[in-house]
């Protein structure tokens, strides 16, 4: 599956977007944020707060407790503010 990093999500982990083929034990948007802190340092730091963390799948956000079997694309951003 393909994720993709926006904003200071992208600029601490050091890529945009790159191919990733997740354990078999994990099976949700949760499971994927735990999965990636342990990649390495960048990883740890970008989602040290991963309830913080929007995820959109195939560009449709949802929750953490989302299931990502079948994902093509997952969308990982940081909280939003208006204005």
């Amino acid at each position: 599956m393909k994720l993709v990093y926006f904003a200071w999500v992208r600029e601490r982990i050091g890529v945009a977007e790159e191919d990733v083929t997740p354990p078999a034990g994990v099976a949700t948007v949760r499971e994927l944020l735990e999965w990636l802190k342990t990649r390495g340092e960048e990883y740890a730091e970008a989602l040290k707060y991963p309830e913080a963390i929007r995820v959109a799948i195939n560009q449709e956000h949802v929750r953490h407790d989302e299931r990502i079997a079948g994902a093509r694309e997952i969308g990982l951003f940081p909280p939003m503010t208006g204005g």
